[in-house]
C-alpha cells in the first residue's frame, strides 16, 4: 500500500505553455509523455462509491495496472488517499489482487466482485516531469489533457497534478506557489473519478447548502476542535467555489463569505492560546478576500428590490426611475468574469494553499509556550462553556432589553450578532439539540430582520437623487413605514432572546 499525497489544479488548455516556461527553471530528473486509458468499475448500486472507494484498470504501453483507492482526506486541493496497485493481464477487474486489509470492515468483496461492470472511462495525454526540490524532496508534476466519458457523454480534462514521491509535504506547497505565481490555476476538489461518477449519473451539480454545525465531540481536545473547525470551514468554502465555477450561482459566493467569517472568528475564539503572530499573514489575507466579496450584501439587496420588475416598489410614483437607478448601480458591481478571474488569481490560490499548509503542518505549534500547549491539550467542554458565556454576555451588552434601538443601531450591531451565532456553530454539537435550537431561534430571526432592514439601504442612497420633491418625500415615508414595522418586530424578537436561558451550563 502507498499513501498518495497530491495537489490537484484545474487549468485551461493554454496553461501548458506557462507550465513549460516554469519547468525550464526546475531541476528535472525525468520526463515523459504517454497516453493513458482508464476504465472505472462499480456495482449497479455503486457499493464502492458508497464506501468512498475507487477501482480502475489503467492501460499504458501495453501494460495493465489495477488500482484501488480507499477513503482518504481532501483539504483544499490536497488529496491524501491510501492506494493499492497490482499489475494484471486482463481488462476485467479482480478484487482478489488486493489485500484483505484494504477493504473497509464488513465489506463483502466476493459479492461485489460478482456484480462489477464498467461505469465510465477517462482517456488523456499525460505530460510528466519528476522534479527535484531544493530540500531534497521529489515531486511528480503531471499535465493531463483529455476527457471523461460515460453513456455517450463527455466532459473535458485539463488539470495539473503535483504528487509527492519522496520527502516533505511542504515541498508540494512550495512548488505549487511557484506555479500559480501568475494565476490561471484553481485548486481542485473533484478527482477524475468523482467527475466520472457525476457524468455517469447525469448529475447536474451540487446544491448550495448553509454552513452546518462543526462535527465535534466532548471527548476531543481544544486543539482537535480547532483543527476540525478550520477544516470544516475550508471544506464549505471549496465545495461552494466548485458550485460557482460550474453554474455562477451568487448564493454559492455568499456561502464562501460565510466560510471566511467562520475561519476568522475561529482564529479569534482560540486566540487566547494561539498567538496572533502565528496567523498574522492568514488573517491579513482572509480580511483581503472578505473585502473583495463585501459587495455581495448590496448585490443581494438590489436583486431583491428588482425582483419581478421592482414589484416591492409598486406603490411608489418613482418606481420606474428607482428601478433604472438600481439597475445602474447593479451594473457597476463585479460581474461573473471578474469573479472567476479572482478565483483563478495568484493571491486567491496562495491563500488557499497557505491555509491548507498551515492546518496540515500545525503551523501554530512553534509559537506556543508550555501554558498554551497544555490548554490546547485539555478537553473542549470547559473551554466551550466559557467561550459561549463570554459571547452571550457581549450580546446582552449590545442588545439590552431596556434600550430602544433604531435602524443604525441594528445595522451597526449586525457583525457582532453574526460573530456570536458563528461562535455557536463551533461548539453546537456538544449540547442538547432541542435546547440549543430554541435558544438560537430568536437570534436567527433577529438576524433575518436586520438583513431585511439592510435590504432597504440601496434606496436610502437614492433618496437625494430624486429630482421631484413629492417623489422624494413619498420614498422617505415609504422607507420610514417599512423600517418602523421591521424594528417593532425585531424589538419583540430581541426581548424574547434576552429572556431565554442559555443551553450551556
Amino acid at each position: 500500500m502507498e499513501t498518495e499525497i497530491e495537489l490537484k489544479f484545474f487549468v485551461s488548455p493554454e496553461f501548458s505553455s506557462h507550465l513549460l516556461h516554469k519547468i525550464a527553471n526546475a531541476k528535472v530528473l525525468q520526463q515523459s509523455s504517454r497516453e493513458l486509458g482508464n476504465v472505472y468499475f462499480d456495482t449497479p448500486d455503486q457499493i464502492l462509491r458508497q464506501h468512498d472507494i475507487g477501482l480502475r484498470i489503467r492501460r499504458f504501453d501495453d501494460v495493465f495496472v489495477q488500482t484501488l483507492k480507499t477513503a482518504g482526506r481532501v483539504v483544499a486541493g490536497l488529496h491524501q488517499r491510501p492506494e493499492y496497485n497490482a499489475e494484471t493481464t486482463s481488462t476485467e477487474p479482480n478484487l482478489a489482487l488486493h489485500p484483505v486489509g484494504a477493504w473497509p470492515e464488513g465489506f463483502d468483496a466476493e459479492m461485489a466482485q460478482q456484480q462489477l461492470s464498467p461505469l465510465f472511462s477517462t482517456d488523456f495525454e499525460r505530460q510528466q516531469w519528476l522534479i527535484a526540490m531544493p530540500d531534497g524532496s521529489q515531486i511528480e508534476l503531471a499535465f493531463d489533457q483529455g476527457e471523461v466519458s460515460a453513456n455517450g457523454k463527455t466532459t473535458p480534462i485539463c488539470e495539473v497534478e503535483l504528487e509527492l514521491k519522496s520527502g516533505q509535504t511542504d515541498a508540494l506547497f512550495t512548488l505549487a506557489r511557484e506555479l500559480c505565481a501568475d494565476g490561471g490555476m484553481r485548486l481542485g476538489n473533484l478527482s477524475k473519478a468523482a467527475r466520472g461518477y457525476r457524468l455517469a449519473a447525469d448529475y447536474q451539480g451540487d446544491a448550495v447548502k448553509p454552513l452546518a454545525f462543526v462535527p465535534v465531540t466532548e471527548h476531543e481536545s481544544v486543539e482537535a476542535v480547532f483543527v476540525h473547525t478550520l477544516e470544516h470551514a475550508l471544506g464549505h468554502w471549496h465545495y461552494h467555489e466548485q458550485i460557482f465555477t460550474e453554474c455562477q450561482d451568487p448564493a454559492a459566493l455568499e456561502q464562501i463569505y460565510q466560510a471566511l467569517s467562520l475561519l476568522r472568528q475561529t482564529l479569534v475564539i482560540f486566540g487566547g492560546m494561539i498567538p496572533r503572530r502565528a496567523s498574522a499573514l492568514l488573517r491579513q489575507e482572509l480580511q483581503w478576500l472578505e473585502g473583495e466579496l463585501e459587495w455581495l450584501g448590496e448585490a443581494a439587496s438590489i436583486e431583491a428590490l428588482l425582483a419581478e420588475k421592482g414589484h416591492v416598489l409598486k406603490k411608489l410614483n418613482a418606481r420606474k426611475t428607482l428601478v433604472k437607478q438600481l439597475e445602474a448601480r447593479q451594473a457597476k458591481l463585479p460581474d461573473t468574469k471578474e469573479i472567476l478571474a479572482l478565483l483563478e488569481s495568484a493571491r486567491y490560490c496562495n491563500l488557499l494553499l497557505d491555509l491548507s499548509r498551515w492546518i496540515l503542518s500545525r503551523g501554530w505549534q512553534p509559537f506556543l509556550d508550555d501554558k498554551s500547549r497544555s490548554r490546547l491539550e485539555s478537553g473542549i467542554k470547559d473551554f466551550s462553556d466559557g467561550t459561549l458565556s463570554r459571547s452571550w454576555q457581549e450580546l446582552v451588552d449590545v442588545f439590552p432589553a431596556e434600550r430602544q434601538l433604531n435602524r443604525i443601531d441594528y445595522l451597526d450591531q449586525q457583525p457582532r450578532l453574526i460573530r456570536n451565532l458563528i461562535s455557536g456553530l463551533n461548539f453546537a454539537a456538544l449540547y442538547d439539540a432541542e435546547k440549543r435550537q430554541a435558544f438560537r431561534m430568536p437570534w436567527l430571526d433577529l438576524l433575518r430582520g436586520i438583513e431585511d432592514l439592510r435590504q432597504l439601504e440601496p434606496l436610502h442612497a437614492l433618496v437625494e437623487q430624486q429630482e421631484d420633491e413629492e417623489d422624494r418625500r413619498q420614498l422617505e415615508k415609504w422607507l420610514s413605514r417599512k423600517e418602523e414595522s421591521l424594528i417593532h418586530a425585531m424589538d419583540q424578537t430581541r426581548q424574547m432572546g434576552i429572556e431565554l436561558l442559555p443551553y450551556w451550563p
